[in-house]
């Protein structure tokens, strides 16, 4: 099943270009704001599945014609994967496991727009990943039974500022920028996926192919990655677990670019990125900028404000 958020926050089946309403099947469970109200189904998914299911079979109305929302909106963690890949079999050594948070606000949905920053980055990327949104509460689960606890896959974007400078925690100034998550287009529960850790990933940047690989080239695969999370801090029913990415690929972030990420078997979720500021920077992937034999991890700014005079 596809789930989404639509319009003003209503939740939906989607079924081919359609989505059904299915919100009054569900209003009776307790949320704060209709925003809240996927978590509150998640955690008692058991008890409305047929719920569900019996209301996905009323009329729909075309996809097209709806703004789709963040599946959603306001998780309580966002656990994102450092270094979660082999770089297509290029590194010589597992990386080591590690993760980082990244604040919940920062999520934006389909079609909305990832606002570029007023400050000095190096540059601007977005990372295509996987993530997992947590069907119910993990702590401390062996990797034997951590796949029991994925409620469902989505599409999601590691928006960074790279280069940043001190003062303060530069990590946390790089990723938890206001809109540097975007998330979606739905949420496909876990039983539509047989192997999540055999899916294609495509990033395109206006159009051209950017970031392309397989998540059969994590590092540390799905179930470890639960194990490692939930023995740190205990994760709960509609918590973003974003898997990583193959940073191979990854490619300066500018304004007017229409970004599209597709995952195999999950969908794609599309964005708009916006700067002020209009800097600009040499449209080529980490790869092809090493490939060049230049200094750095990625091109230089080369306009805009910030760039080197």
């Amino acid at each position: 099943m596809k789930l989404c958020y639509f319009n003003d926050y209503r939740l939906g089946v989607v079924k081919g270009d359609q989505v059904v309403d299915i919100t009054d099947a569900v209003k009776d469970i307790p949320h704060l704001h209709a925003a809240d109200l996927i978590i509150g189904l998640i955690k008692r998914w058991d008890s409305y599945r047929a719920k569900v299911a019996k209301a996905a079979e009323g009329k729909g109305v075309a996809l097209s014609g709806v703004r789709l929302r963040a599946p959603v909106p306001r998780p309580g963690n966002i656990d994102c994967m450092a270094v979660n890949y082999m770089e297509d079999g290029t590194l010589k050594e597992k990386p080591m496991i590690n993760a980082f948070h990244k604040a919940s606000n920062a999520i934006i949905g389909d079609g909305d727009t990832m606002m570029l920053p007023d400050v000095p980055a190096g540059v601007f990327e977005g990372e295509a990943e996987l993530a997992l949104v947590i069907g119910k509460r993990a702590t401390r689960v062996p990797a034997a039974d951590a796949m029991t606890y994925i409620f469902g896959y989505t599409g999601f974007i590691d928006g960074s500022a790279r280069g940043l400078p001190p003062p303060g925690n530069v990590f946390f100034q790089m990723k938890s920028r206001d809109s540097f998550a975007p998330t979606g287009p739905w949420i496909v529960t876990a039983d539509e996926i047989a192997d999540p850790q055999n899916l294609g990933i495509t990033l395109t940047n206006n159009g051209a192919v950017m970031q392309k690989f397989n998540t059969n080239d994590m590092a540390h695969q799905i179930p470890r990655c639960i194990e490692w999370l939930s023995s740190i801090h205990t994760l709960e029913p509609g918590d973003i677990v974003a898997t990583g990415t193959n940073h191979r690929g990854l490619n300066p972030f500018m304004d007017g670019d229409k970004i599209e990420l597709t995952i195999e078997k999950v969908g794609t979720l599309h964005f708009n990125v916006k700067d002020e500021h209009k800097r600009t920077w040499a449209r080529i992937t980490r790869l092809q900028h090493k490939d060049s034999g230049k200094d750095g991890p990625h091109t230089p700014q080369t306009a805009g404000k910030y760039a080197a005079k």
